[in-house]
């Protein structure tokens, strides 16, 4: 059984989706609207599950074990119909509290889901680390 956690699960599409799999079992999730939230937790038994309401104050070591670290963050930042802006907009730096939790637990596995146009933005966030450090 893969235990995961599903950051940023609306109303649990992720959930729904590994369940009808098999093979994995939820153990926390983190859902910062209400009403989103409350759907989930009518939909799913959710009770002894660890939950966070805002990503950005997830702390890691409360977390418990899990193997799959999956997340829909945002993507109206990063779509055609919203202001692309990518990482300039608040809502599009939520990925980073992903990847801050994936560095600090190390899942063998990670499940991400976006808009196309936020692979751009990832390769170059990326791209410009990698040549800020450059010693060339």
């Amino acid at each position: 059984m893969i235990k995961f956690i599903d950051m940023f699960s609306g109303i649990g599409g992720f959930r729904e989706g590994l369940t009808r799999a098999g093979g994995f079992e939820c153990v926390g999730h983190c859902e910062i609207d209400k009403y989103a939230n409350r759907s989930y937790n009518a939909l799913f038994d959710t009770k002894g599950e660890w939950f966070i309401e805002d990503a950005r104050k997830a702390d890691p070591s409360t977390m418990p074990d899990f193997q799959l670290l999956c997340g829909g963050f945002p993507c109206q930042t990063f779509s055609i119909a919203g202001s692309r802006k990518g990482f300039g907009d608040p809502r599009g730096t939520l990925f980073f509290e992903l990847a801050r939790l994936a560095e600090a637990r190390k899942p063998p596995y990670l499940l991400f889901e976006n808009v196309p146009y936020v692979q751009k933005c990832i390769r170059y966030i990326m791209y410009y680390k990698s040549n800020m450090y450059s010693t060339s």
